[in-house]
């Protein structure tokens, strides 16, 4: 090889850099590979709920019935716009950089998704959320970060059960908190610190729909908060269930202007001794 081939050639640094984001990309397919395959079936009943409230108002002449029936296209139609917006969100390329966002809609947008998922498996998902600051984030990444707790959390409940999803702000860290919790069957305490460790998984084999663990999904989720300057933090209790924790960093507001006052002078208050 010669000296100029071997000073063009990537460093390990650059080529660890091209690897993990070729891994984020071809996880982001899979994830939208799966959304696809779901939300398929939903267009199905999207397209169904349409057809038959059609029909309905071509065999009733009344206006009360038409009017319901074109209610009932109409929202249709509207939750149809939704998910097909929220799959081009997902799928498109958006800047590499941060930007501010709003965690709420970020949520909203993943759980809409996901939600004909969540109720073919049984789960119940409460959303809590505290009034937040914008956070500092890549949002592709980080939906792509709790589409993957997500789906996990999904999966630690084999007979259904609940997830919950809190925002808080911490103003002390100036960061976001962005908590999944599910009530699934927890982490063993000697597995725990591993969790985040590349090609390890807690997973046995594919669930029933199908999923299994590579042990790449926590890792990628790591790293890309870690990318934030950022936190992940996992505490589970077995038969109990585990929540993950992401610290965002929350946008910088402004310091107010404040005008500095001028001192104040006043005489020392005269006293009187009597003798």
């Amino acid at each position: 090889m010669s000296r100029s081939e071997s000073s063009s050639a990537p460093s390990l640094e650059e080529q660890v850099t091209i690897l993990k984001e070729q891994l984020a990309q071809a996880q982001k397919l899979t994830a939208l590979g799966d959304l696809v395959s779901t939300t398929t079936h939903e267009f199905n009943n999207v397209l169904t709920t349409i057809i038959n409230y059609a029909k309905m108002g071509q065999r009733h002449g009344d206006r009360a019935t038409r009017d319901k029936a074109f209610e009932k296209i109409l929202a249709a139609g509207l939750r149809a716009a939704r998910i097909t917006n929220g799959i081009l969100g997902f799928a498109r390329n958006r800047p590499q950089g941060f930007e501010p966002a709003d965690l709420v809609k970020l949520i909203d947008d993943s759980l809409l998704l996901l939600e004909r998922e969540m109720t073919k498996y049984r789960v119940a998902v409460e959303t809590q959320y505290q009034p937040v600051p914008l956070a500092m984030i890549n949002t592709n990444q980080i939906q792509q970060v709790l589409m993957n707790l997500l789906v996990n959390a999904r999966q630690a409940m084999s007979a259904g059960g609940q997830i919950v999803i809190r925002l808080s702000h911490d103003p002390v860290h100036n960061t976001v908190d962005l908590m999944v919790r599910d009530t699934g069957a927890g982490i063993p305490a000697d597995k725990l610190p591993k969790i985040f460790d590349r090609f390890y998984t807690t997973k046995s084999g594919p669930d029933a729909s199908g999923k299994g663990g590579t042990g790449l999904g926590l890792s990628f989720c790591r790293d890309v908060i870690e990318a934030h300057q950022g936190r992940i933090r996992v505490e589970s209790t077995v038969g109990k269930g585990t929540a993950f924790t992401l610290k965002l960093p929350a946008v910088k507001q402004p310091e107010p202007n404040v005008v500095p006052l001028s001192p104040i002078v006043s005489e020392a208050p005269q006293s009187h001794i009597a003798g």
